[in-house]
């Protein structure tokens, strides 16, 4: 028997893309509303009693109002993945990051309370955790992040804006420094200092780096920077979603490189005087959001990672 998956808030940009995704995905069946019944909290809650799991893609309060409608139908009630940023560092939430550590993706599949990660955070989160875990990075280590993204991650106002008077070229935003990522990049990424977390948008559809320059004398252990790469292939070299870069890379890197993509790279760059600079690479839309959720889903509901066939084609060739 399908599955059965209700997206509150299909109609949004996350929504339109795990719609996009889940259409090559087998043993599932969408539910969705007619246009006039999607702010009807009668429809809304008749399709949540009937689906198996529910994907809130909402703003932060609606999605923490669609949660509590989904406590209300009790134990015999679905899953819940939400792709907001309202529980990613709440009490009795699982942070759909399986990447994380390696007993994270059994955490995803056994809970049934799950916030998908925010874009800028699974970059920041994949190049903090794993050093921090090794000791090659200290929780109380000032910690600059650095990202930008393409405008899409900016929701309909901006996407509009920038389609309609192609947008400035770049621009810096959150200058006073609270962006809502930051509580949960420090949760997830192991800080306990709060790191300074300065993102920008690119006029440029889809695309993200997030960069974190580091002084490698300044470190625990006093590290090299192929020490460092050797960390993130040894956490990361099984993954079909992140690839760690062998050694040091010196080349260039566009943002949109990984566009249309649901994978994340991850690179280490190093110059003289003990400077260094990690990077990840990943689609701000895929990775960063409705490509992360198409993960959990198939995590929540026992189903394959749907990129398990594309590694499989291409060790084949």
């Amino acid at each position: 028997m399908a599955a059965k998956i209700f997206i509150d808030g299909e109609a949004g940009t996350t929504g339109l893309g795990i719609r996009e995704r889940l259409k090559g995905v087998g043993g599932i069946e969408l539910i969705s509303l007619a246009e006039s019944e999607r702010k009807d909290d009668a429809a809304r809650l008749q399709a949540m009693r009937a689906a198996d799991l529910v994907v809130l893609c909402l703003p932060d309060d609606a999605a923490r109002q669609a949660a509590a409608m989904v406590e209300s139908l009790g134990k015999a009630g679905p899953k819940l993945l939400d792709a907001s940023s309202a529980h990613r560092v709440s009490p009795g939430w699982v942070y759909g990051f399986p990447e994380l550590g390696a007993a994270q993706a059994a955490e995803i599949a056994q809970s049934r309370r799950v916030s998908n990660p925010g874009c800028y955070a699974t970059g920041a989160v994949a190049l903090l955790r794993p050093l921090i875990e090794a000791g090659m990075l200290s929780a109380e280590n000032d910690v600059t992040i650095n990202a930008v993204s393409g405008y899409s991650g900016g929701g309909k106002a901006m996407i509009a804006a920038h389609e309609a008077k192609a947008g400035p070229a770049f621009e810096l935003y959150a200058l006073a420094l609270t962006h809502k990522h930051v509580p949960e990049i420090m949760q997830h990424g192991g800080l306990l200092r709060r790191p300074l977390f300065v993102p920008s948008v690119g006029h440029f559809r889809q695309g993200m780096l997030v960069s974190v320059p580091l002084f490698l004398d300044r470190l625990p252990g006093e590290p090299s920077a192929y020490e460092i790469s050797e960390a993130y292939q040894e956490r990361f070299n099984k993954s079909l979603r992140v690839r760690a870069f062998p050694g040091i890379f010196a080349g260039d890197l566009d943002p949109q490189g990984l566009s249309g993509t649901d994978r994340m790279e991850i690179f280490v760059c190093a110059g003289p005087s003990d400077h260094a600079v990690l990077i990840a690479r990943l689609d701000n839309l895929g990775k960063g959001a409705s490509g992360a959720a198409v993960q959990n889903i198939a995590l929540m509901l026992g189903l394959p990672d749907p990129l398990a066939p594309q590694k499989e084609l291409a060790n084949a060739g």
